[in-house]
C-alpha cells in the first residue's frame, strides 16, 4: 500500500517530524539545495528540486541518497520556477 503525504508552505526546512522520505518534490527553486532536505531522505530516497537564481539559469535536479549516505546529483533539464526563499530570521 502506498502512502502520500502533502504539505504546503515554505519547504526550506523540509518536514523533519515526518522524515525519512522515499521521495520529495519541491515546486519552488532555492539558489542552492537546503541542507535539511537531503538529510530527510531515506536510503535510496530521491529529491526532485529546481535549483538556481530567480528568472533564469535554473536546473531541475534529481538528488538520490545512496546506501553510504552520499548524494548522487543528476541534471534533468533546464527549468524556470518561482524562487524558494529562506525563512526570515
Amino acid at each position: 500500500m502506498e502512502r502520500v503525504q502533502l504539505r504546503t508552505g515554505n519547504g526550506w526546512h523540509g518536514w523533519g517530524e515526518q522524515a525519512p522520505f522515499d521521495a520529495m518534490i519541491l515546486i519552488a527553486a532555492p539558489e542552492h539545495i537546503p541542507e535539511a532536505l537531503p538529510a530527510q531522505l531515506a536510503t535510496g530516497g530521491r529529491l526532485v528540486i529546481p535549483v538556481g537564481p530567480a528568472g533564469c539559469g535554473q536546473q531541475l535536479l534529481r538528488v538520490k541518497k545512496t546506501a553510504t549516505g552520499e548524494l548522487e546529483i543528476r541534471d534533468i533539464l533546464p527549468a524556470v520556477f518561482v524562487p524558494l526563499l529562506p525563512p526570515a530570521g
